[in-house]
């Protein structure tokens, strides 16, 4: 839920106005050899990234000074400092040039030589000519303190354009957010929205109460309460009392306002089309938090996200700011030798934190949490609505549909619409070609941006033509295509399918034969040799060199290879076969302890010849997890009975997947996601996050097969 630190398509808006420029002069000065004036020009031209081929830069002459700048990167001078090495404003970055055996330009490599993202990116030049690829539009900038209605003031900084008409009218687009707002720029606003800011909006950047230069406490998620006295607030009311003060304060506003988010701000985003002001003409909640323990940041299902709650809630309320939880420690050895979450508070000195504290007294859906979420507010639409989701969001992939699917059976005028892509968490914000090792062949969050939502925002904001979204986008992974859809999921020319579990590790469409064996698959689940969730060694969720943005789409053959799972696969596949729609596991199951988790992922098998790197790779396409304890109730969890059959059903959530021929599909059927997900003990305990040391068993699982009891996934497949 959380975007840090600059991508390479951003990283020189990133750029501060030279405060190291008196050590460039002198670091200049100590070079003899600097290229002449006469030869700089050699230097001109355009590059293109070697792993991202959406990202162009071009160097531009203008008169001696040489310049680089790309579409979402403003010019930038480029200062020598020795033989075809030069430094950039502020001494932050350096550009050194790559000559090819004849002694010519072929490239340039990128450095950034300090804060989160320290490395160096390769460019190659593929034209001699320079480019004004930049069309920034400038903004100016302005902070205030707007006073809420129980006297707290909230921080926020203004940016409008510079140099607009006298008297133009524009309206508003709004974030609010947790994360803070000081870095928000001219450059940083034509840099992640150079579209709407091409346009011209004015832009708000908000901090929410108690976070940042903001006033008052912050609460985690806070809950939409029933307003009963002038001084109940909370996301509804703050932001209604925010657009209050702009329109009165902020001149030469059309009184029309937007309002946009990912992760805490989509829910912040959410909010403000709840109640909403009249002013609200437009909301995009991206990858919004919705619902933080069915399906969101901290539970699925009832199985407890401990490594991300443990260094989530660090964050945001160990302090006002948000610094990084760090540990030089493999998470995976941490997580295991403090036993459960109790421990680990203990060890981090966190128990006392508002959600830690939750966290360790109610971990069921008690009425805390269903006050925290934000579905069952979703009554009716008052408000055009954009929802935005990535098929690999490793943080909010829940919220995202549930909203939609809250919403649409009120949209009565047809105003919400469902983006679903092949990104991770925010994924859509930079080009989108490439996600980990797999390559999308078109430059996926770049379309999304220029022909969905800035139109969705120029037409209800501004009244311009050009959004023709009818319901759903969907980016159909496999076969890498744009779809569009009149709902989702969609049922005109789909038809329901099912795959089922079968005996001797098999995966079919045939239901189960009347005479197959009961147990299609079983193994042995040690609590002490828990299933890790992606390579080790596991970083902290955003620390240093961390791999948690891209871990749903690692090769899974790094666990598949287990005996402590079970894994079926269907033969080669002799022609295409397309998975669309929600994904639902329907799993019978039997266990010699008293509680248990059950994890399946619907993987695609590449052949053993596909092109490097995907030579025998095992893509997951959808994954989730279900605690056995809440089989018959989330609220009110119970024992299993061990060695009895019990059907478990879940969503795995969306997919729009074609497994191509020549590959095969498997589905993995385990019962631990460690540390992710805290260690189920498979002996029943009241409350895991403190469970005894001797409650972790080791416990023998069956996966059922049979016409009785057919394990299996549903979705939907083209007629």
């Amino acid at each position: 839920m959380k975007i840090y630190g600059c991508c390479a398509a951003f990283i020189f808006s990133c750029l501060v106005a030279s405060p190291g420029a008196q050590g460039i002069e002198k670091a200049a000065k100590t070079h003899t050899a600097l290229q002449p004036i006469d030869k700089i020009g050699e230097y001109v031209g355009q590059y293109r990234e070697q792993e991202d081929p959406d990202l162009v830069m071009a160097v531009n002459l203008n008169g001696t000074t040489l310049t680089i700048e790309g579409e979402k990167n403003a010019p930038a001078t480029l200062t020598a400092v020795g033989p075809d090495h030069f430094a950039i404003e502020g001494g932050r970055f350096d550009v050194s040039f790559v000559r090819d055996a004849r002694g010519k330009i072929s490239g340039l490599r990128f450095v950034a030589n300090s804060g989160r993202n320290p490395g160096e990116t390769h460019f190659s030049r593929f034209n001699e000519v320079g480019a004004k690829l930049n069309h920034f539009r400038s903004y100016t900038r302005q902070e205030v303190m707007m006073p809420m209605r129980d006297g707290v003031k909230l921080h926020a900084v203004i940016l409008r354009p510079e140099g607009s008409a006298t008297g133009e009218k524009l309206p508003f687009l709004m974030q609010r957010t947790p994360y803070g707002v000081d870095s928000m720029t001219s450059n940083a606003v034509n840099a992640t929205k150079p579209e709407l800011a091409a346009s011209g909006y004015i832009f708000v950047y908000a901090d929410i109460r108690g976070r940042y230069k903001s006033e008052g406490q912050f609460v985690m998620n806070r809950a939409i309460v029933a307003h009963n006295t002038s001084n109940d607030v909370d996301e509804t009311t703050d932001t209604h009392d925010t657009i209050d003060w702009l329109l009165k304060n902020v001149p030469n506003n059309d009184g029309k306002i937007g309002v946009f988010g990912v992760s805490y701000p989509g829910f912040l985003a959410m909010s403000a089309g709840i109640d909403a002001h009249p002013a609200v003409k437009a909301v995009s909640p991206q990858a919004p938090m919705t619902d933080v323990w069915m399906g969101d940041d901290f539970f699925h299902n009832g199985a407890f996200r401990e490594t991300y709650g443990f260094d989530y809630v660090q964050q945001l309320e160990g302090q006002k700011t948000d610094a990084r939880v760090q540990s030089k420690e493999d998470t995976f050895d941490f997580f295991l030798h403090n036993r459960n979450f109790a421990g680990a508070a203990a060890a981090a000195k966190m128990e006392n934190l508002p959600t830690a504290k939750v966290f360790l007294t109610q971990p069921s859906y008690t009425k805390f949490w269903q006050d925290m979420a934000v579905q069952k507010h979703l009554t009716k639409v008052e408000v055009p609505t954009l929802e935005v989701g990535g098929w690999w969001d490793q943080e909010d992939m829940w919220g995202t549909q549930a909203e939609y699917a809250a919403l649409k059976p009120h949209d009565t005028t047809h105003e919400v619409f469902l983006v679903l892509g092949p990104w991770n968490h925010g994924g859509w914000g930079g080009y989108g070609r490439t996600l980990g090792q797999v390559d999308f062949g078109q430059a996926t969050g770049e379309e999304y941006r220029k022909t969905i939502e800035a139109p969705f925002f120029e037409k209800y904001l501004k009244d311009k033509p050009g959004f023709e979204l009818k319901d759903t986008a969907s980016f159909r992974t496999g076969v890498n295509e744009w779809k569009r859809y009149d709902s989702w999921p969609p049922k005109v020319g789909f038809k329901p399918a099912s795959l089922y579990l079968n005996k001797d590790k098999a995966l079919s469409f045939a239901p189960p034969a009347q005479s197959q064996q009961a147990v299609a698959g079983s193994y042995v689940a040690d609590p002490e040799n828990p299933v890790p969730y992606r390579n080790r060694p596991i970083q902290a969720t955003y620390g240093d060199g961390s791999k948690w943005r891209t871990w749903l789409v690692e090769d899974q053959r790094f666990v598949s290879g287990r005996k402590d799972l079970a894994n079926f696969s269907t033969p080669v596949l002799e022609k295409d076969v397309t998975v669309t729609g929600d994904v639902v596991a329907d799993l019978f199951a039997a266990t010699t302890g008293t509680d248990g988790d059950f994890i399946i992922k619907l993987i695609d098998v590449y052949p053993d010849d596909a092109p490097a790197p995907m030579a025998g790779y095992q893509l997951m396409i959808v994954d989730e997890i279900f605690r056995g304890r809440y089989g018959k109730s989330f609220e009110n969890p119970e024992a299993l009975a061990p060695n009895k059959v019990a059907e478990y059903k879940w969503s795995l959530h969306g997919a729009d997947h074609t497994f191509l021929k020549g590959h095969k599909i498997m589905v993995e059927v385990q019962s631990s996601w460690f540390p992710l997900y805290d260690r189920n003990p498979q002996t029943f305990v009241p409350n895991i996050m403190s469970a005894p040391a001797g409650a972790y068993q080791e416990q023998t699982i069956s996966i059922y097969g049979s016409e009785k009891y057919p394990s299996h996934l549903e979705f939907s497949v083209p007629e």
